[in-house]
């Protein structure tokens, strides 16, 4: 187990996309529920931790975790790292303002967000579908049980199978298309493979070699978390964070005290 013994704890946001028994196996921290708005607030003034790693996130029933309080989180000195799901999203989207990014998708995520710049020749970055990294899930009584796949696992899992001669290029390029065109409650590899005509004996065995990309990259943001941490600690670059109108409202509106906002001190 990873050592995370430094002043302050570790927070890890953590749903479907790992169970949280190899979670808490890989690294010592506090493990909370995928984040929503506002709950990087609450948990900074609940725990005062050193830092947070955001892998999964809320997005239906409440508003997603705000770029804005993660910002905020940052000019208070607590270190964010993203990775895997919401965590990779929000980790490419605030890179270069110091979030850390972890993984494969995390990249994935990068990549297409500067490939979208030059295409636009200077328009705001269209990053990749968010519902790339979504998946339907039960509730917490049941651990955030994963019940769809991801479209990036398929994307993965379908480029294995090409590499292995198991499907064509050709097919490949079909069955992406299927899964993308899916809705993310829906969106499952037999739901895909059965929509292509395959027999169910040979959709069981493909079953057997679903690449769980999501979780890798999470088990690998857990275990580089410690020395990642120090890393950004030991530079000590904060910038500077200024609330605006809307987020205070927002909070407001989401039953969260704005003043949490001014009254968070991390070195008093």
């Amino acid at each position: 187990m990873a050592d995370a013994s430094e002043e302050g704890p570790i927070l890890v946001f953590l749903g479907p996309t790992l169970r949280l028994a190899d979670a808490e196996a890989l690294l010592d921290a506090v493990y909370l529920q995928p984040a929503a708005q506002g709950d990087i607030l609450l948990a900074a003034h609940a725990f005062r931790p050193r830092a947070m790693i955001l892998i999964d996130g809320q997005f239906e029933d409440r508003p997603a975790v705000r770029h804005k309080e993660i910002l905020w989180a940052m000019a208070q000195g607590i270190v964010m790292v993203g990775a895997s799901s919401m965590g990779a999203l929000r980790a490419a989207e605030l890179h270069d303002f110091g979030m850390i990014g972890v993984g494969l998708i995390y990249r994935w995520y990068r990549r297409w967000a500067l490939s979208s710049l030059r295409e636009a020749r200077g328009s705001p970055p269209a990053l990749a579908p968010d519902d790339a990294v979504a998946v339907h899930s039960g509730p917490a009584e049941l651990g955030f049980l994963q019940l769809t796949d991801s479209l990036v696992d398929l994307q993965r899992t379908f480029s294995g199978l090409m590499r292995r001669k198991a499907i064509t290029p050709p097919e490949r390029t079909l069955l992406t298309t299927m899964a993308r065109d899916m809705n993310f409650r829906e969106r499952t590899l037999a739901a895909v493979l059965g929509a292509a005509g395959w027999p169910d004996g040979r959709i069981q065995e493909v079953r057997q070699t679903v690449v769980k990309q999501k979780g890798k990259d999470a088990l690998l943001a857990l275990h580089t978390a410690p020395s990642l941490i120090r890393r950004a600690e030991a530079a000590g670059d904060v910038d500077s964070w200024t609330a605006t109108n809307t987020f205070m409202r927002d909070l407001e509106a989401g039953g969260i005290d704005s003043n949490l906002v001014n009254t968070y001190k991390l070195n008093p």
